[in-house]
């Protein structure tokens, strides 16, 4: 069996969840292969709403952006607890409904802590939001960082999870070439 690397780039839609503002992005990209750019945006939602609509508001954005951008896999910013549970819940929340309309569609969903992203990022789990969004910028090869800040942690996001996914895959089928070689043994 021989390693074969991804010829045809995968395809994330990365979501940086929030009630207010839900940043999202799409961008194309293979292990060893240079990152493209697809979509990104920012789901806004007034917080005067109830969050009933709130909720179905993000819902059906995403959706669209699901139908139009067609994404092998989804990543979601993995909630962690903050000081603000209100916050935290709201956030929670939002990103349940990216799940959801993920699983629905059969797609695999990766969850990734903000440490986590900023380290695949920046190479620091304590980058600041600046820094990753000029990294984000960088390698992408935008001449205007996204704005706002949530748009730019969503690329982040689907960018951590395409390099992740794709090592992490690598991994696995160097451990299977290994165990065929030796006949089955471990």
């Amino acid at each position: 069996m021989s390693l074969t690397f991804a010829r045809h780039p995968t395809r994330v839609l990365g979501v940086d969840p929030g009630l207010t503002r839900c940043g999202i992005g799409v961008v194309d990209g293979a292990p060893g292969r240079a990152l493209r750019l697809v979509r990104v945006g920012v789901i806004r939602t007034s917080a005067e709403d109830d969050i009933a609509v709130r909720l179905l508001a993000i819902e059906t954005e995403i959706e669209r952006w699901l139908d139009a951008c067609q994404p092998d896999a989804v990543a979601v910013e993995r909630v962690f607890s903050q000081q603000n549970v209100r916050t935290v819940m709201g956030t929670a929340q939002a990103g349940a409904v990216a799940i959801v309309a993920a699983a629905r569609r059969g797609l695999p969903v990766g969850l990734h802590t903000p440490s986590e992203v900023k380290a695949a990022v920046t190479g620091s789990g304590r980058a600041d939001k600046d820094q990753v969004t000029t990294m984000v910028s960088k390698l992408l090869r935008l001449a205007d960082p996204p704005r706002p800040a949530d748009a730019a942690d969503a690329l982040a996001l689907a960018i951590c999870h395409l390099w992740r996914d794709g090592g992490e895959r690598r991994l696995r089928l160097a451990a299977a070439s290994r165990h065929a070689s030796m006949g089955g043994r471990a």
